[in-house]
């Protein structure tokens, strides 16, 4: 496996000939989460690539495609796609099949769905970038469609919800063997690939754009979550723990969880919906300490925390592990329970914490070195690739 080599500098885009074609395949392009961020850094890696999706929303990307086409799925010409998307997984396999993808060199799928099952032709080089195998169906069942989760899914789609997620599993096993070469975008997604699909894959970090994010003035009194508010981020341990704490506590984000989150929180907490980025800079650069209680594949916005020269409190597991250095840049928590992280909390205020050391840290992913690290393994996947072609 390779990782992110560290160097610095200006990088240059793949060098393609004028008769080459590229195409970029994502799950879906309609808000801008972490796997959201990496679009802009692949299409100045790829570019004049041509975009595959099942639906976007255009207004959102639409400085991140400006110049490049972009094809969607049928899904997108519903009408309120964007609010009920995801209650359509069942077609997403069938969806993404259909795009017709003959007459391309190279098709890189950025993977945590079904982007990775396109169908390609023998002459066409398909490496995929997986995010992670999808989490619902593998691993995060029950945090979905566990009978403690009635306010989120009705009865009928419990019912369903075991048959649905079977066939996804075995497509997604089966469609992985249309891969040519996996990417992780960490050792532990890596793990998962190799768990779930029999495949190894070379580590490519996602980047964190350390220049939008730095440091700003003296910090707040106020922790800060920056989150989708959908079960597996475990909101609630947090706000349970802080309400135990009864210190100050600034949740950015939207999501299906926020009534029962507002329910249960108390007056500490404020919740200020979604926010822009730079808005959400500010906060980072403000606060004492962002908290995450999620087991994240990676996890960007830790990074993005420490960036802005602050500390991360997150739960020891998953990407945090490759992320995170205890006592240096964050406080790591062992279970995904209130009380763990309380007492996390309690150890983060008797620990001190140096922003420069913080963000020299963070410094390792930024775009530059992603950008390096990603033309090597592409360009070393195309020429293994056309050496096959003329066996």
């Amino acid at each position: 496996m390779h990782d992110n080599d560290g160097r610095h500098g200006s990088v240059p885009p793949i060098v393609v000939s004028p008769h080459m074609k590229t195409a970029i395949v994502y799950d879906w392009l309609v808000s801008k989460g972490g796997a959201e961020r990496i679009v802009r850094p692949l299409l100045h890696i790829l570019p004049g690539t041509d975009i595959y999706t099942l639906v976007c929303d255009r207004e959102s990307f639409a400085a991140e495609t400006a110049g490049h086409r972009v094809f969607t799925s049928g899904l997108q010409h519903i009408p309120g796609i964007f609010r009920v998307y995801r209650s359509l997984v069942p077609l997403f396999p069938s969806l993404i099949e259909k795009f017709d993808l003959r007459g391309y060199d190279l098709v890189l799928s950025v993977s945590h769905c079904v982007a990775k099952g396109v169908i390609t032709p023998p002459d066409t080089c398909h490496i995929c970038y997986c995010l992670t195998p999808v989490r619902y169906a593998w691993e995060l069942y029950a945090d979905y469609f566990s009978p403690s989760r009635r306010n989120a899914i009705n009865g009928f789609q419990r019912r369903l919800a075991p048959f649905v997620m079977n066939y996804l599993k075995m497509w997604d096993a089966a469609s992985s063997n249309r891969v040519d070469f996996f990417l992780s975008v960490s050792h532990n997604i890596a793990r998962k690939v190799r768990k779930y699909y029999r495949r190894d894959s070379d580590v490519v970090y996602p980047p964190v754009d350390t220049e939008f994010f730095r440091p700003g003035g003296d910090p707040g009194d106020f922790f800060l979550v920056v989150s989708r508010l959908v079960p597996y981020k475990r909101v609630d341990i947090i706000v349970e723990a802080f309400n135990r704490l009864r210190l100050p506590l600034k949740i950015v984000g939207t999501g299906p969880e926020y009534r029962r989150l507002a329910r249960m929180a108390g007056t500490n907490v404020e919740f200020l919906g979604w926010q822009p980025d730079t808005v959400v800079r500010d906060l980072y650069a403000s606060c004492r300490a962002l908290v995450v209680a999620a087991e994240e594949d990676f996890g960007i916005t830790p990074l993005e925390a420490q960036a802005s020269g602050r500390p991360v409190i997150a739960l020891r597991r998953g990407g945090f592990l490759e992320t995170v250095v205890e006592g240096t840049s964050g406080v790591l928590f062992d279970r995904q329970e209130a009380g763990s992280l309380a007492e996390a909390v309690r150890v983060f205020e008797r620990t001190s914490f140096d922003t420069g050391r913080i963000r020299s840290h963070a410094l390792q992913f930024s775009p530059d070195m992603f950008a390096r690290t990603m033309r090597e393994r592409i360009a070393a996947c195309m020429h293994e690739y056309a050496a096959m072609l003329r066996r």
